[in-house]
């Protein structure tokens, strides 16, 4: 088993540049403005031979429990509690403050091992820093640059000493080779086109996302059970996608809380511009997106944006009107809320939306089931044979339409991919085939192979033409 290690310091002092260069990936959102890092984010650590749970956590403030720097250091505390081993950054550069000196002391009652990690020690003039950490009473600091990734030899033997060889190196368990054994699974003979069962127990990546001040956090906690993530009144807490493993009905979940998302024009900050971007890849590495309205002012028009992004990423999407606590007549807005639906979102026909209550609790378990329901759509396959035998059905109800003259013929029909459903029909001139046609088939495809609410790619593509050699040779 892996140990755990919290980055702990004060603001701006290089834990989340530290973070992303033990990670291997830039992961953290990284800026020169102070308290970037707002919630702990963990991430898999490689130090050469060393491997290791790593939590990025926010830098420490004196602040009142109910302030937001107040609630940004109690996430920070939980990291060290959780925690194995603390590194304590300092800056080198700048040298000690009163802050440092505070952290020194609390790390210290906490009683856990800690490591002294003096950073930006490749800048100009930073011995005096250096020289400065050993008054902390913490040991020898070890001298890194994250930026430059100098050091890191020395910050690996210090994380050893700290921890111990056998807590860093912990022996492997034998591993039965019978287990291993596994024996290949014979394919169907019957249908080579039909997929596998839909499994129920595979791991699912949800993602979380929305508005500023709908409800992500909050509604993820209260899955959760704990405040893992950090909540308040203020618009725009989150900064990062910070990701959490959860388990519903026996199922692995990882649950990705992302920032609030504005319209474009707004987002002016460069800070805000990177968290957008780190929200975008959330939504691409997801599997189902769930987008969480406002149910006091639903589907403003940056709610129809997300929707549509979401959609035309080819995410499984799901709409969950949060705060539903805070709306009193319940039964009028809910018919209002499903008219607006039908009307407003028509490339997402029959999508599932869900209402809840984050602050209480109330609807989390539909929205669970109806993200499974959408996800078994969304890895949905049809086989060649029904999607042939319905393509015949479509033409002969509502035939192609003719084209200067030239009716076009539909001939073969198949699936190419599932996540999301994707298809390709063999006909004459594919590239005349009109919109309004396309939107028949998608719809058609939607409401008899039952695919509500998730994205459905149509590919035409021209038939073969046996004798298209013989016609060139009589010229």
């Amino acid at each position: 088993m892996s140990f755990k290690v919290a980055i702990v310091g004060r603001p701006n002092v290089g834990k989340s540049t530290l973070f992303n260069r033990l990670v291997g990936q830039k992961i953290a959102i990284v800026d020169d403005t102070p308290g970037v890092t707002r919630d702990r984010r963990p991430g898999e650590a490689k130090l050469y031979d060393l491997r290791f749970t790593i939590i990025d956590t926010a830098g420490l403030e004196e602040a009142g429990a109910d302030t937001l720097p107040g609630r940004m250091r109690a996430q920070t505390e939980a990291a060290i509690d959780e925690a194995d081993l603390s590194l304590f950054i300092v800056d080198a550069k700048m040298g000690l403050t009163p802050a440092d000196s505070t952290l020194a002391d609390m790390l210290r009652r906490r009683g856990k091992p800690v490591v002294l990690v003096a950073n930006k020690s490749e800048a100009r003039g930073s011995d005096a820093g250096f020289y400065d950490a050993f008054t902390l009473g913490l040991g020898e600091p070890c001298p890194i640059s994250a930026e430059h990734g100098q050091g890191m030899t020395d910050l690996r033997d210090a994380i050893i000493a700290a921890i111990g060889k056998e807590r860093a190196f912990p022996k492997e368990e034998p591993v039965d080779e019978a287990l291993t054994d596994v024996m290949l699974t014979k394919e169907e003979a019957d249908d080579p086109d039909a997929a596998p069962a839909y499994d129920d127990n595979k791991p699912l990546r949800v993602a979380i996302v929305g508005r500023p001040n709908a409800g992500k956090s909050t509604l993820i906690n209260r899955y959760l059970g704990e405040d893992r993530l950090l909540t308040g009144p203020e618009a725009g807490i989150t900064r990062d996608s910070i990701s959490v493993e959860w388990e519903w009905r026996g199922r692995p979940i990882k649950l990705f809380d992302t920032a609030g998302m504005r319209r474009k024009a707004r987002v002016i900050e460069k800070l805000e511009k990177l968290s957008v971007a780190d929200t975008l890849r959330a939504i691409r590495f997801a599997e189902c997106v769930v987008i969480v309205f406002d149910a006091t002012i639903p589907f403003e028009k940056q709610d129809l944006q997300i929707v549509d992004l979401v959609i035309r990423e080819g995410r499984a999407a799901v709409l969950a009107f949060n705060k539903w606590d805070l709306i009193e007549d319940q039964q009028a807005l809910l018919s209002e809320l499903r008219e607006k639906t039908e009307r407003l979102l028509p490339q997402a026909r029959g999508i599932r939306a869900v209402t809840v209550s984050g602050e209480r609790g109330t609807g989390l378990d539909k929205l669970m089931q109806a993200i499974a329901d959408t996800d078994r759509v969304w890895n949905s396959r049809i086989s060649t044979a029904r999607l042939n035998r319905w393509l015949d059905g479509q033409q002969v109800s509502h035939p192609p339409p003719a084209v200067s003259g030239r009716r076009l013929k539909m001939k073969y029909m198949t699936q190419m991919k599932t996540r999301p459903p994707g298809f390709m029909i063999s006909c004459t001139r594919p590239d005349a085939v009109p919109e309004s046609y396309i939107r028949y088939l998608i719809n058609g495809l939607r409401n008899d192979f039952n695919m509500p609410g998730v994205p459905i790619r149509l590919y035409f593509r021209a038939g073969d033409n046996p004798f298209e050699h013989k016609r060139r040779k009589k010229r």
